[in-house]
């Protein structure tokens, strides 16, 4: 009987550490990169927007916000150790093999770090793979990408801001990079913006494009001045707002709210304002 419940309680414990040696529930690898061989998934992190900080330099960093992951990859029991300059290594030669490249990469007494960047079919995704040889390794990657902004202020809000500092910025229309043509992701502000004329008739707007500074002057100067236009189409064709209400005026990249020396600051110059005439 003894014999039993001591093979029961080995048996117990083997399928035990099989499933805590299995991925955890809803995690998966990341698309662009497999895992090192005898490894599973011991940690799992998907968020659809967030930032991580990516090391660029000794004591540099690149802050980028997109689609995140955090995965933490653990070696299964019994399985040959494997080093870390091995792990960084790996990934660094998969990104250069997909057209990627190393932006920054470390390894002292056994542990080491690399920083990834991949641009590949428009899409922009960093990754850092942190390893310290002692069984385990971490992957952070985002693929980079501007926030959905899911909060528009309101037809009232907007009115009094106006009434306040005579303009109010709309940061819920968007556009496609270097184009004109509205999204239908901009729905929510348009209609909003429609509210807010139909409230007030005797009110009359400039509707004003704005811009980073990517690219040459010219060629945002033209581009803020067709999504001002586009803005009054989509108002005055799909909205029944009065076109003599509005008028376009494309001020480029003339008028930053912030420093245009960050992706978040780019972010906050381009917009769309109304302002009071």
């Amino acid at each position: 009987m003894k014999t039993l419940i001591k093979s029961l309680f080995i048996l117990l414990s083997a399928v035990t550490t099989l499933s805590a040696q299995e991925d955890i529930e809803g995690s998966k690898d990341p698309a662009l990169f497999t895992r090192m061989p005898d490894h599973y998934i011991s940690y799992y992190v998907d968020k659809e927007f967030e930032k991580a900080d990516f090391q660029i330099g000794e004591d540099k960093y690149q802050s980028v916000e997109g689609h995140y992951y955090q995965i933490n990859y653990s070696l299964k029991e019994g399985m040959q150790l494997v080093g870390a300059l091995q792990v960084i290594r790996n990934y660094a030669n998969a990104a250069k093999k997909i057209g990627g490249k190393v932006v920054y990469e470390w390894y002292d007494s056994g542990s080491g770090r690399v920083t990834l960047k991949v641009e590949k079919g428009g899409a922009e995704v960093w990754a850092s793979v942190s390893c310290t040889g002692s069984g385990y390794y971490t992957l952070v990657l985002v693929e980079k990408d501007t926030m959905d902004q899911d909060v528009v202020a309101d037809a009232n809000s907007m009115a009094n801001t106006i009434k306040t500092t005579g303009k109010v910025a709309i940061y819920g229309i968007y556009f496609d990079t270097g184009k004109s043509e509205l999204k239908p992701e901009s729905l929510n502000a348009l209609v909003e913006i429609s509210k807010l004329l139909k409230a007030d008739p005797s009110l009359k707007l400039y509707v004003v494009g704005h811009t980073d500074n990517v690219g040459t002057f010219e060629s945002n100067i033209k581009l803020s001045m067709d999504r001002a236009n586009a803005v009054i189409n989509a108002l005055v064709t799909k909205h029944s707002v009065n076109a003599a209400n509005l008028k376009p005026f494309g001020n480029g990249p003339c008028a930053p709210v912030a420093t245009n020396d960050t992706d978040e600051g780019k972010a906050l110059n381009r917009r769309v304002e109304l302002v009071k005439q």
